[in-house]
């Protein structure tokens, strides 16, 4: 195999495509493309036919073992890792394809660690650890540092899709710990971590580790609730960018429903007659295979036994009763057309944040091909955006 070298120039690439009818499916390929490396004409000619989980899985494994045969081994990096991220978690496969793909990506990307530009590290946490990848500036073209920055995904990232946003923030100045918590990554594959909605503690376990103070924090996705409600607790955190709309998960969850729709479930699921909603979930799971997966990979990273108890775990991840405590300066990021979040959901979050030092929203459209979830098309606009905020 031939190593990357960590002298390349990083470049992002810019663009959406309409691959699949299915919403999720579409913005997850649009992810192997833009995030992962996977490459552009061959998922949209190749991966038309999804329609199910399976097909998913059928599909990627079989552009990675192509891309291997290649020695394309960027791409199979991405086919690889993705391949495993619509299987049930109850498929042992899942952890051995996990756990290939990681290996493959530290192997090809060596380089960034050899030459000191990337350093690894363990935090100890509870029964575990948490892995963190270190850029700093000095070390990648950033010169003195302007401060450190700690970097985490959401609800089911992995943080190595994040290692060339990790590297482009450090060469533009800044100390930079990307880290994966409980319920992301390997963390929850390898060592069985599951959510835990006080984002401060794995945090907190972070700085002390690295004695860090007057620190900035990047949340993407459900990480734009997860950074302002370590920021809450934990005041060694100075700056918050929140990479999404994020102040209640539960409302996140309802946003797609009608008014009326969505006030009748919350009365429902309020109600001393929630039970009767497992039922409901169990029928929807026998009939729509995409909403099983969700519901049991739900169960599995939030530790519920249930589709009720996944319920109940994820209306602890709100801003509304902690909010008042967040008082750093804080940046929303949001997409005008992003599938998953609302925008009208900054509303609700822009009241909650009434003690902010600042607020400021960027919400970028398809105009900038930046319109979708996490701003999937478009990293570098996001990204510079970061950095101006920050350096202000």
């Amino acid at each position: 195999m031939k190593r990357f070298d960590s002298n390349t120039p990083i470049a992002f690439k810019t663009g959406t495509h309409n691959i699949v009818p299915d919403a999720n499916f579409n913005f997850q390929l649009n992810r192997v493309i833009f995030w992962d490396g996977g490459d552009e004409e061959e998922v949209c000619r190749e991966c038309g036919g999804i329609k199910t989980s399976e097909d998913w899985t059928r599909t990627l494994t079989a552009l990675e073992r192509k891309a291997h045969d290649e020695g394309r081994t960027q791409n199979e990096i991405a086919y690889a890792r993705m391949a495993e991220f619509f299987m049930y978690d109850s498929d042992p496969q899942k952890q051995v394809q996990y756990e290939k793909a990681a290996a493959l990506f530290y192997e090809y990307y060596a380089d960034y660690f050899e030459s000191g530009k990337v350093s690894r590290h363990a935090v100890p946490y509870q029964t575990g650890s948490l892995p963190v990848l270190v850029a700093k500036a000095s070390d990648n073209g950033g010169g003195t540092s302007r401060g450190a920055v700690l970097f985490h995904g959401g609800n089911d990232s992995y943080f190595e899709e994040l290692f060339f946003p990790m590297l482009y923030l450090a060469q533009g100045g800044f100390d930079v710990y990307l880290f994966e918590g409980p319920g992301q990554g390997g963390v929850l594959r390898v060592q069985n971590m599951k959510f835990t909605h006080e984002w401060e503690k794995p945090v907190s376990a972070i700085l002390d580790y690295f004695k860090l103070e007057d620190v900035a924090i990047i949340g993407a996705s459900l990480g734009g609730y997860l950074a302002p409600r370590a920021a809450a607790f934990e005041k060694r955190i100075s700056r918050v960018i929140a990479w999404s709309i994020f102040p209640d998960f539960f409302h996140v969850v309802l946003s797609d429903h009608p008014g009326n729709v969505a006030s009748v479930i919350e009365k429902i699921l309020s109600s001393p007659f929630r039970g009767i909603m497992n039922g409901f979930y169990k029928k929807m799971m026998k009939t729509d295979e995409l909403v099983r997966w969700n519901l049991l990979h739900g169960m599995y990273a939030y530790d519920a036994k249930t589709p009720m108890q996944y319920i109940e775990r994820i209306r602890k991840f709100t801003l509304h009763g902690i909010a008042d405590k967040i008082t750093q300066d804080v940046l929303v990021l949001g997409a005008r057309e992003d599938h998953f979040i609302h925008p009208r959901l900054f509303h609700e979050e822009y009241d909650l944040l009434a003690n902010a030092r600042s607020l400021t929203l960027r919400l970028f459209s398809e105009e900038d091909d930046a319109g979708g979830h996490c701003n999937v098309g478009n990293s570098k606009k996001v990204l510079d955006a970061m950095l101006s905020w920050l350096c202000e």
